[in-house]
């Protein structure tokens, strides 16, 4: 086993990391970027095939090299396929030169003993450094589920990659976020009977007065909102880059083919309980896209922008059967359901790190203390995180940001 001593170890080659890095070495800082996989690993091995980046081309920005930099053809306003999300990050890395090993997993991190370094186990070497960056994003490992029984054939959303993997049949997808709502889409397209399980969500406009959304997110201020000023609630927001981009309206799925129904609350023997809240569920998505126009509106009459007038309102879509008669069990082999998918997130998993850096947060999930990614373990800090600092800094244009912020902190630290 091998020692290597280095000043400042980054945990991760996703963007986080990666902007990490930039930063770092602007400022003359010595690293290296430790990565388990290929550089952009979860991009790579945890998404599904027709998945679309969901900013547009201009938004799509690193530091030091933005995607519109990198290919000056591309249209600012289309969103990226994988294969080009992943291109994108490759050949930002080489661009910044950045000092990445991959296939190097940290399998642990702690502190030297008798020692004010930190150390980093690998498969073949022990890293010893002064300061650590854990950037390995916010959703290691997916949530647990209810097991079902029934025999079907499961798989979280992160291993789903498109309608052939699954056995005929009908499909559930549990969980009504981005994900839920666009493989649910994607198996109806394919000629899947669906049943789609809601959850709460918030709704906005793809596109409001010739803007995407994403534009006025920042422009509202929403983008750069910090955890103490958010007002909102911190649901996931229906968008898509597929085709183009478009609304994503539960009404619209439901017309097309999807069922309807609640959260699921528990299953066994193949039957499935569902919680009698799709309508609160429904309305509180109408509200929030009610707010989201409201808020455009007023942002464009404060900061005086010129722009098209307000949207006429989208046509209405008719009212799913399931919200009079609301469903409250599946039974699986009864409706034919073959698959279930869950698409109910993923948490962090920092069982790896053995400081006193974790508070408990509901459901007894470690969660680093910090203060901005500064932790009060002198070296470590953590980046890329929801919230972090601001709504944006676990997407791929928030990381400069904080990256920049944590590489000055780092520097100062080596004057002191």
């Amino acid at each position: 086993m091998s020692t290597e001593r280095i000043e400042t170890i980054v945990i991760g080659g996703g963007q986080a990391g990666l902007a990490m890095s930039y930063h770092l070495g602007r400022l003359g800082g010595e690293h290296v970027v430790l990565e388990r996989g290929e550089l952009a690993e979860r991009w790579r091995s945890e998404r599904w095939d027709s998945l679309h980046f969901q900013s547009p081309n201009w938004n799509m920005n690193l530091p030091g090299w933005p995607r519109m930099t990198a290919d000056p053809q591309a249209d600012p306003d289309a969103f990226s396929p994988l294969c080009e999300v992943t291109g994108y990050i490759e050949r930002y890395a080489a661009n910044i030169r950045a000092p990445v090993r991959t296939r190097c997993a940290a399998l642990s991190l702690t502190r030297r003993p008798g020692s004010s370094e930190l150390q980093v186990q690998t498969d073949g070497t022990l890293y010893v450094a002064r300061n650590v960056i854990v950037a390995t994003g916010p959703y290691q490992v997916p949530r647990a589920t209810p097991p079902l029984g029934g025999g079907v054939f499961e798989l979280h959303s992160t291993q789903y990659r498109n309608p052939m993997q699954l056995p005929a049949g009908a499909v559930l997808v549990v969980g009504s976020g981005n994900s839920g709502v666009q493989i649910a889409e994607e198996l109806c397209c394919a000629g899947r009977r669906v049943f789609l399980s809601v959850s709460s969500h918030e709704r906005i406009r793809r596109r409001y007065r010739g803007k995407d959304c994403i534009w006025w997110l920042i422009a509202t201020g929403s983008a750069d909102a910090t955890l103490g000023e958010w007002k909102g609630a911190r649901l996931s927001r229906l968008m898509t880059g597929v085709n183009g981009g478009y609304d994503i309206d539960l009404r619209r799925l439901a017309a097309e083919g999807i069922v309807l129904i609640g959260r699921v609350q528990a299953a066994e023997n193949g039957r499935i309980a569902i919680a009698d809240d799709l309508a609160s569920s429904m309305a509180h998505g109408d509200e929030s896209l009610t707010a989201f126009t409201r808020r455009c509106d007023d942002a464009a009459r404060v900061q005086q922008l010129d722009l098209p007038p307000p949207d006429p309102s989208p046509d209405p879509k008719p009212e799913p059967p399931e919200l009079q008669k609301p469903i409250r069990t599946v039974d699986l082999v009864r409706e034919g359901i073959r698959s279930v998918i869950w698409a109910v997130g993923a948490q962090t998993e920092f069982s790896w790190i053995d400081l006193p850096v974790f508070g408990q947060s509901p459901g007894s999930k470690r969660t680093p203390v910090h203060e901005r990614g500064v932790t009060p373990e002198a070296g470590l800090y953590f980046l890329g995180l929801p919230w972090l600092h601001k709504w944006k800094s676990a997407f791929l244009f928030g990381a400069d940001e904080d990256a920049a912020y944590l590489a000055a902190h780092i520097v100062s630290r080596r004057r002191n």
